[in-house]
């Protein structure tokens, strides 16, 4: 499994537990060197951006590349997104959970855009908020359609409390997939 935006790691390190080998991707080196530190058997971890991945700097084919909460870019991603089919073996899949747009949207228009981000609810250690790209659902599925993944699954996890959904889950094969 390729776990995309890693950060500190604890994807990488369940799933490594389960029996799973994983390579952890992130940007940001004191990441990945946490991650690194403290790994259990069949986790292994690399510093890379989005776009070296993009580029090629990746030889490896997985089973699942999953992207957990770390697609925040609108260019950034739509570069990825072009060479997940080369990153996976011919029966993988790719893996993509973020927020739901439906409640994310608040009172922005539910259109695709960069929104500015809020910690609030995290430690006082997070302080700069970065931008983030939002994209409404037809617009996700229009970038795994653009680059020749096709959608097989899609759940939206509901929010225990307010029974309204969470996130959304995409499970996405290269379209001349099974």
């Amino acid at each position: 499994m390729l776990d995309l935006g890693c950060g500190e790691g604890w994807l990488a390190h369940h799933c490594a537990r389960q029996g799973i080998e994983v390579l952890g991707i992130d940007a940001v080196n004191e990441l990945t060197a946490v991650s690194a530190d403290s790994a259990p058997p069949g986790a292994r971890f690399q510093t890379l951006t989005y776009q070296q991945v993009a580029t090629g700097s990746l030889k490896e084919r997985f089973d699942v590349v999953a992207a957990n909460f770390s697609l925040l870019g609108n260019r950034s991603v739509d570069e990825l997104f072009l060479a997940l089919p080369k990153l996976l073996v011919p029966t993988g899949c790719v893996l993509v959970q973020t927020l739901h747009p439906m409640l994310i949207c608040a009172d922005h228009p539910y259109e695709d855009g960069w929104r500015e981000s809020s910690w609030s609810g995290f430690s006082p250690s997070f302080r700069t908020p970065a931008p983030w790209y939002f994209r409404t659902m037809e617009s996700w599925k229009g970038l795994f359609r653009r680059h020749n993944l096709e959608v097989r699954e899609m759940r939206e996890p509901l929010d225990p409390i307010s029974g309204q959904p969470a996130s959304v889950i995409f499970r996405a094969t290269t379209m001349n997939a099974a």
